[in-house]
């Protein structure tokens, strides 16, 4: 009996122990929150991840919610959001309101532009476009409803969205302001129906809530957005007109208003919410959605978890482009695929496969070391933008006097480099300045020569090395190739307006990732000092509207 109880006291602390070890993991799992997910670190630790937060204009509540729950469905991501009037969204977040915020989706794009220049948001996604109209029941519209007058004159109780909180109140209000209410009247169409609703109704914070009043009946009539009522919520009970005296010239018609999203500066995961973004934005997507609640979507790009595309780059701006493509890549979690060579190669390559899956390797984008190329592809493409200069020169070993002046690379003895015409851009610049100055046959006829030689490079970055090593006399080259080697060789300038290469970038038209590549520019337009350090003069500094 005392062997029996003893062996039993051994076995009860471990029952103990397993028993209280699952209790306690029981409990961990209770005390997690339902919403986000938790990621594991590299030392094993688990950290709990909030979900990220986005804040909404309150008219695009039903849209947003379905993008969003389909979006959990698909990626696994719970979000939060909170609805409210664009501007006082927008004013909540000067003031650091929102605990560090990811994603801001106005019902206006004036709300987005003030965001990003009071610093408040970075990228930019454009996704839709709405129109405000005057709402009724259906029930109880009127049989003339066509006058604005009209309605201004009659006992109609209006609900309006006050301009200082939501979007579509300060839109109409600065469509209406600037109308007159007749000939020689100072008075403005603004300051009858503001008269209208002070007296016989009521200014509300969302156009939501102007909505919900016609529904109910509270009041006559309202101006919501064209989505509002087109969207399920709505549809069935309130009637949508446009009315036709604000539509010839400065109605209705005219302030269509673009619904946008931006990511916040504010994220401390901006990879993530950039992809929130991407899937908002896409067009077989969240575009998809705001078509079915009555708005007009933008084109976007196709969704992708992590989108790839061909970035097609003269050799030329390698050493500035590379790291604006490592940090996009980073920021964005996406993949560029970049290739870099001599533009006549390229754009050879461009021909074998223009025309068919873009999964061939046709180029989404391609920054070109001078226009003469990008001309000669134009039809492939679409916007494009001059993003740096730099300058043809004469490179010569350092303390050399054996060529002082492009006259001299014809001479007896003379040994040089240059770029091959058909293959790279440096290449074809040389031929069309050689030729200007008579030299180009004279240079060419020296390969025959016995003991002199000109040497011809595929790419702009294989010329000066040329010099460098001693293979060559001389060599034409870009002058910011020259950098890093000028303890090396001397730099004659060479007096031509034919010496000057204009490196411009351009989206290609059938690329499935056009607002992508938008947005590489945007990171493009902010890479100047990048571009002066390596030589190149910057020609973005008023930053372009093309793209």
């Amino acid at each position: 009996m005392h062997r029996r109880l003893s062996r039993l006291g051994a076995v009860n602390p471990l029952f103990v122990a397993l028993l209280g070890g699952i209790i306690a993991f029981a409990g961990l799992l209770f005390l997690l929150p339902k919403s986000g997910r938790v990621d594991t670190r590299q030392d094993g630790e688990s950290a709990q991840v909030k979900p990220l937060t986005v804040l909404a204009a309150a008219g695009l509540r039903k849209p947003i919610e379905a993008i969003l729950e389909q979006y959990k469905s698909e990626c696994g991501v719970a979000v939060d959001v909170q609805y409210g009037g664009s501007n006082m969204l927008l004013n909540q977040l000067k003031v650091n309101k929102f605990e560090e915020p990811d994603l801001f989706l106005a019902a206006d794009s004036f709300y987005i532009e003030e965001a990003v220049a009071q610093g408040l948001a970075a990228e930019v996604m454009p996704l839709a476009s709405q129109v405000p109209v005057i709402a009724f029941r259906k029930d109880k519209a009127p049989a003339d409803r066509s006058s604005w007058k009209a309605l201004l004159r009659g006992e109609t109780r209006w609900s309006i969205a006050d301009p200082d909180q939501a979007a579509i109140g300060k839109s109409v209000g600065d469509l209406l302001s600037k109308i007159r209410t007749g000939d020689g009247e100072k008075a403005t169409l603004w300051d009858e129906l503001n008269r209208q609703a002070t007296e016989k109704g009521v200014f509300k914070p969302t156009v939501n809530e102007v909505a919900n009043d016609v529904k109910i009946g509270a009041v006559d009539v309202g101006i919501v957005w064209s989505s509002t009522v087109a969207s399920p919520e709505y549809r069935d009970e309130l009637v949508g007109v446009r009315l036709d005296e604000l539509e010839e010239t400065q109605g209705f018609g005219d302030i269509s208003e673009n619904v946008d999203v931006a990511v916040l500066t504010t994220s401390n995961r901006p990879t993530e919410a950039i992809r929130l973004a991407r899937y908002i934005a896409a067009s077989d997507r969240g575009l998809k959605t705001f078509s079915q609640f009555g708005m007009t979507a933008k084109e976007g790009d196709e969704w992708e978890l992590q989108p790839e595309i061909t970035f097609y780059c003269g050799a030329v701006n390698r050493r500035a482009i590379e790291p604006v493509l490592d940090a996009f890549q980073k920021r964005e979690g996406v993949i560029v695929n970049t290739v870099f060579d001599g533009c006549g190669i390229l754009t050879s390559r461009m021909g074998t496969i223009e025309g068919q899956s873009q999964q061939l390797g046709f180029p989404d984008v391609y920054m070109a070391c001078d226009r003469y190329y990008l001309d000669n592809v134009k039809d492939w493409f679409q916007e494009d933008v001059d993003v740096s200069e730099t300058r043809i020169v004469l490179v010569v070993p350092k303390g050399s006097d054996k060529v002082r002046s492009v006259e001299d690379l014809i001479k007896p003895g003379v040994r040089v480099s240059v770029g091959e015409p058909d293959q790279c851009t440096i290449g074809a610049l040389t031929r069309r300045l050689l030729r200007e100055l008579g030299l180009y046959d004279a240079l060419k006829n020296k390969q025959g020569e016995a003991g002199e030689i000109v040497v011809e490079k595929s790419s702009s970055a294989l010329i000066v090395p040329d010099v460098v090593t001693g293979h060559v006399d001389a060599a034409i080259a870009y002058r910011n190739d020259v950098l890093t080697h000028q303890d090396k060789v001397d730099v004659i300038p060479i007096d031509s307006p034919l010496t000057r290469a204009i490196q411009p970038l351009s989206i290609a038209r059938n690329s499935r990732h056009k607002e992508l590549v938008r947005r590489l520019y945007r990171q493009v337009e902010k890479a100047e000092q990048g571009f002066e350090t390596v030589g190149f003069e910057f020609l973005l500094s008023d930053p372009a509207t093309k793209f």
